[in-house]
This record gives structure tokens, C-alpha cells and sequence, in this order.
């Protein structure tokens, strides 16, 4: 049925971040005047001054301001906004949502509520699936609730090991699980539910055929009320950590012309059988033989369609607001071509080399610079606040060029220049991916993490180290010095030559770097771990950037202190360092066997009570932080002698949560 035309005047946007500012982009380009809605802890982000007017939602948990559809639609029509973009994430594939709009008259820029509810149960979507004749994998429903009892059975029976638990409904990555063993099915189904329920308000899990070293494959498909639904080709969504897109790109680099052709008729037929209209996403899962089966819907625009908008030269946002006017797609939709290649990297606020541990504070640096080819799209600046409350994307950087080859070079020339202060990032580990030579090759699959670890891919150079622990040390000295002022070409006002070398010892992680140094004019006495540096010559230092030369290599370190921490940012890669007498780290002073934050978060479980007997690596608790678990685990055999902690408790970095005593030995 067509859609009678309608003309949007003004549009909320029902988001907030870097997808708020891109919806935004696109608004100001058609003249659509906007209006932005933001929580407390969102107040000074960009993207609210973007808009032409912002509506304040009192709070900070997504449930009590992103999450509520009523202050949305009350925030449209006190505004006069006639029109709600949703982006993705909060209530983007929410069909109640979309069904108050339109009760409000006011323009949902999305599918209609009927072709979200069918896609909002995995389980009802395999089998809409299923009737359309595209290929599933095989599967079994838990509802919430259900009694887990005899399911190993079951499993072995109907669906075969190994097994992915998955939530039926939400996304994310959050709910999986992947089993190997039977015995272990009934602990990861509770897991599962648990996540599920608090990520999603549902407990149902479905089981599904884990395949070994698949793709994920997904089509963007966008239809119109006019009877027209196309698909824009697939992108190539493999590289994950934790189930999340890490990396995605533009075509996939083995999808064959017919195997895309066979791609793109199982998306818009899957499209076709919900009624979808505007722009979805069709998923699936490829095997090593190139069999394709249908993972899920997603009924919203999709975190990487910066990549189909590349090689495509489409405006996604801009199609969907025509289609929600009711405008029938544009011959460039209908008639879509591929034109190079497009890679696009998720910057994250994590340390890869502790489980991906989310990271919060304030970014004392942040720039990317703008090469001929790049596009970042981000939702934070410099001075920018990293809450817990939300996820912890900082940006996506995004390289087109006309081959695979040259768009992995230019976004790792780009990431590696990016200077990122006051919080640790997986920008080093996104560099190490792109410079590999097995993602070089295509040669990846959804494990391709596993195998490749980021303590490896994210390595800095050796160099790295012994360079920024001087440099901080200087930046340290330079800002007691004088803060405002930078050293001159020759420092005189630094010469020491009398007086007792400098010293100074970082933390790195659990290692003591000690650090010695004086000042001979620009020459510098270096030594670091008990290692002279030879030919050190310092150019100028201020308390932010220090210019040193050392062995005939000169290089500019880029420094900030955020709290307890030091970093140090350069060519090399970023270092992280605590200052060990002036700043200690948190937890530091409390007693042995104490299990401290390591993020802000809130208690969702406590495992274990005062008095209890614990082994190392069992779970005492779990903290939930940026929609994530994060499990605390004891750090050796032992009593629980104290406990801080109850479920629904927010915490801080650095809170002491438990403390074990060790058992003594031969006890």
C-alpha cells in the first residue's frame, strides 16, 4: 500500500553519540530543522549543540531517559518536531515505540511497527524464515522461564554440538554463549538468561549449530511503500571480540558475483516476507564452503553503514527520510553499483590486553586527522566525558579507496597518527589487525581474535616503552617548571649540570620502570631500567608534548595525566604508566588478597558471603558496565574476610569489592 507523501519540517533524534551527529549531518544537508534529546552525563556532548534545540531527560540510566518512549514523544510535541529518527541501539526496533508516534502523528523514520515485532524474536524470524525459503541453521527455543532440565538431550537430539546460545531478543553479542560440552549447557543457559533479562527485559534463549571459523555476512536491503526492495550489497563483519563488530567492510572479500547474487535474493526475500519498509540489515552466517544460513533482522540502520554508503555513494539516512515521506526510491538505489572498497574500524574506550576491560573518564586528547579518503564519525571531542552509563565507542573511522589493499593501508596510516590521551583504547590493537597479513589476504572468520591475540597484534615497539617513561618523566618536570612555557632551542633554564640526575619510577601494569636523567644543555644523560639510552637530545617539552631525539631518531610524544595515570602517545603506539610515589594505583593500599573495581559499574550478582571458602578463579561477583558482564574472580584459594558489595550497587574504579585472605599452606 503506498504511503501518502508527507514533507518532515522538523526531526528528533531518539539517540545520542556519534549516531546522533550523523542523522543530524544529513538533516542540515535537506534543511530539516532538528531537535536532540540528552541525559545529565550527556549535557556537554557534541552532538546536543549540533541540533538546533535539545530536550533535557533527567537521569543517566538509559531506562530512565533514552529508553523512555513517553518522554520522547512528549519531548516531538513540545517542540513541534513531526518526525523521530531512532538511529540504533535504545528504542530503534522497539514496535511499541514506533506505534506511539504514530498515535502522536508524529513520522517514525523506520520500518512499521508489525515488521519489527515479527523480527523482535529470533526464534518467530527463523521460522518466518524458514517459509520464505531462506536457509536456517538449526535450532531450539528456551523460553523464559522454561526448565532447563534434560536440555543437554535435547541439545544432542535437535540441534548438535557445539552449541551458541543467543537471546531471542536483542543483539549486541550480549546473551552468547558457545558450549563444547554438554556438561557445561545448563550453567550457560542461566548465564545467558541473565544477561538477556537485563539487557533486554527477556530471559528466552535460543540454542543454535555453532559453525567452526564462520564469516559474518550481512546485506543492507531498503525498500519503499511503493512496492520496490533492493539490497545494497554485503558487508564483510567478521573481525569480532565478545560477539561485537570490531571491524566491518565493504564488498566481503570473498563473496563471488554469484555468490552475491544468491545474497542479495535471500535478503530482499526475507524483506519481503516481514513487509519491511526503509533500510535493514538481513544477516548471516557463512561456512568455510560458502553456504550462507540466516542469523537475524535487524530493523534499523545498521553502526557500519558508513561502508555501503562508500563504495555505494549513497546517503542512507537521507534515503531513509525519503522513504518515510513516502517518496519511492531513486533510480541510484534502485540501480546500485559498487565502486572500491571501504573499511571501517570501531574505536573503543577498552584495554584489549585485559579482556577488553571498558574504560570511563574524561579524554584529555582527542584528534584523528582528516586524510584525503578518511570520514570519522564520532560523538566525542577533547574534553569529553567516557561515562559507564553508555557504550564505550569513541568513533568510527572509516578509508575508502579503490582496492582492499589501499583502503587497509590508508586506515591504519590514519588510526596510527590519531592521538588519543587520558584513557587506554584498542586503537593500537584495530592498527595491528589492518597491518596483518592474514586479514590482509581476506583470510578471516569470527575467531580470527582468538587466534590472533591483542597482546600480539596490539604490541608496541620495543622502543616504546623506555622512550615514553622518559618522556613523561620530562613532561613531569617541565610542568613543575613552568606549565605555560615551552623550553627553548636550547634549554638554559633546564641546565643542571651540578646537581643530582632526575629520578623517577612508572608503573607499567605490575613492572617498575625507573627512570634517571639530567640535563646538559639539549644532551640528556638517559638511562631507563638500568639501560643508557644513547644519543638523547632533548628539542623542547611542555607538560602535553615532548620532542626528544635519541640514537639520531627524533620523534614527538604526546603526554597527559588523568588521575593515577600517565600517558604517552607517539608513532610508536600508546603507553599507559602510574607514577608510583605521587600516584598510586587504585587499590594499591589495601590489603593483600582484595579484589578492587576495575571499571565504575553496578553489583548485578554477588556470589559469595563473609566466611566462605573459595577456590582461585571462582566467581565472587559480577559487575554489569557498558551493557557488559565482568566477572570478579578470586585470586587465589582462600576465605572471603570481607565483602562491599550488594546487588544494585554502583561502584567506582578502584572500590574494594572483596577481599580474600590466603589459605595457608598445608592447611
Amino acid at each position: 500500500m503506498t504511503t501518502p507523501p508527507t514533507t518532515i519540517r522538523k526531526l528528533l533524534v531518539a539517540n545520542r553519540g556519534e549516531i546522533a551527529s550523523r542523522v543530524l549531518r544529513s538533516c542540515r544537508e535537506l534543511d530539516i530543522a532538528t531537535v536532540a534529546v540528552f541525559s545529565d552525563a550527556d549535557a556537554d556532548a557534541p552532538f546536543v549543540t549540533e541540533a538546533d534545540e535539545a530536550v533535557h531527560l533527567p537521569g543517566n540510566a538509559p531506562a530512565d531517559t533514552y529508553l523512555r518512549a513517553d518522554l520522547v514523544v512528549e519531548a516531538c510535541l513540545r517542540t513541534g518536531a513531526d518526525a523521530v529518527h531512532p538511529g540504533y541501539g535504545f528504542l530503534s526496533e522497539n514496535a511499541e515505540f514506533a506505534e506511539a508516534c504514530a498515535t502522536a502523528g508524529i513520522v517514525f523514520v523506520g520500518p512499521p511497527p508489525e515488521a519489527i515485532r515479527s523480527m523482535g524474536s529470533k526464534t518467530a524470524a527463523k521460522e518466518l524464515m524458514l517459509a520464505a525459503g531462506v536457509p536456517v541453521l538449526p535450532g531450539l527455543t528456551i523460553a523464559d522461564g522454561e526448565s532447563a532440565e534434560g536440555l543437554a538431550e535435547r541439545a544432542a537430539a535437535e540441534v548438535g554440538y557445539p552449541v551458541l546460545v543467543k537471546a531471542a531478543f536483542g543483539g549486541g553479542g550480549r546473551g552468547m554463549r558457545v558450549v563444547h560440552d554438554p556438561a557445561d549447557l545448563e550453567d550457560a543457559v542461566a548465564s545467558a538468561r541473565r544477561e538477556a533479562t537485563s539487557a533486554f527485559g527477556n530471559g528466552t534463549v535460543f540454542l543454535e549449530r555453532f559453525v567452526d571459523r564462520p564469516r559474518h555476512i550481512e546485506v543492507q536491503v531498503f525498500a519503499d511503500t511503493h512496492g520496490h526492495a533492493v539490497h545494497l550489497f554485503e558487508r564483510e563483519c567478521s573481525i569480532q571480540r565478545r560477539y561485537q563488530k570490531v571491524i566491518e567492510e565493504a564488498p566481503s572479500p570473498v563473496v563471488t558475483p554469484a555468490v552475491r547474487t544468491e545474497l542479495g535474493a535471500a535478503a530482499v526475500a526475507a524483506a519481503k516476507a516481514i513487509g519491511y519498509v526503509g533500510a535493514g540489515t538481513v544477516e548471516f552466517i557463512m561456512d568455510s564452503s560458502g553456504d550462507f544460513f540466516f542469523l537475524e533482522v535487524n530493523t534499523r540502520l545498521q553502526v557500519e553503514h558508513p561502508v555501503t554508503e562508500a563504495v555505494t555513494g549513497l546517503d542512507l539516512v537521507a534515503l531513509q527520510i525519503s522513504v518515510a515521506e513516502g517518496d519511492p526510491l531513486p533510480p541510484a538505489a534502485l540501480d546500485a553499483r559498487i565502486t572500491g572498497h571501504a573499511i571501517e574500524a570501531r574505536l573503543c574506550a577498552e584495554d584489549p590486553s585485559a579482556d577488553y576491560l571498558p574504560g570511563t573518564g574524561e579524554l584529555l586528547l582527542f584528534d584523528v586527522p582528516a586524510l584525503p579518503g578518511v570520514r570519522v564519525d564520532t560523538g566525542v571531542r577533547t574534553g569529553s566525558t567516557v561515562s559507564a552509563h553508555y557504550d564505550n565507542m569513541l568513533a568510527k573511522v572509516i578509508a575508502w579507496a579503490p582496492t582492499r589493499d589501499a583502503a587497509a593501508r590508508l586506515l591504519a596510516r590514519a588510526l596510527s597518527e590519531a592521538r588519543i590521551l587520558g584513557m587506554t583504547t584498542n586503537r593500537d590493537l584495530l592498527v595491528g589487525v589492518l597491518r596483518e597479513q592474514e586479514f590482509r589476504r581476506g583470510d578471516i572468520d569470527t575467531g580470527y581474535l582468538t587466534r590472533h591475540g591483542p597482546a600480539v597484534l596490539a604490541r608496541t615497539s620495543d622502543a616504546a616503552v623506555p622512550l615514553h617513561a622518559l618522556a613523561v618523566a620530562v613532561a613531569d618536570a617541565a610542568e613543575r617548571r613552568a606549565s605555560s612555557a615551552v623550553l627553548p632551542a636550547v634549554p638554559s633554564g633546564w641546565r643542571n649540570v651540578h646537581n643530582a640526575a632526575a629520578r623517577t619510577t612508572l608503573l607499567l601494569g605490575d613492572r617498575a620502570v625507573e627512570v634517571s636523567y639530567r640535563l646538559r644543555g639539549q644532551a640528556v644523560e638517559a638511562t631507563v631500567d638500568g639501560v643508557v639510552l644513547e644519543g638523547v637530545r632533548l628539542r623542547s617539552a611542555t607538560a602535553d608534548r615532548v620532542d626528544l631525539q635519541v640514537a639520531g631518531v627524533r620523534r614527538v610524544i604526546d603526554v597527559a595525566r588523568s588521575g593515577a595515570a600517565r600517558y604517552a602517545d607517539s608513532v610508536l603506539g600508546a603507553t599507559v604508566f602510574a607514577e608510583q610515589e605521587r600516584f598510586p594505583l587504585p587499590g594499591a593500599q589495601a590489603q593483600a588478597g582484595s579484589l578492587v573495581a576495575p571499571m565504575n559499574g553496578t553489583v548485578i550478582r554477588v556470589e559469595a558471603e563473609v566466611g566462605q571458602q573459595v577456590t582461585a578463579g571462582t566467581v565472587v561477583l559480577v559487575l554489569e558496565a557498558m551493557k557488559m558482564e565482568h566477572a570478579i574472580k578470586a585470586p587465589h584459594d582462600g576465605t572471603v574476610s570481607a565483602l562491599d558489595a550488594t546487588v544494585g550497587q554502583a561502584v567506582d574504579l578502584g572500590h574494594v569489592l572483596v577481599v580474600v585472605a590466603e589459605s595457608e599452606q598445608g592447611a
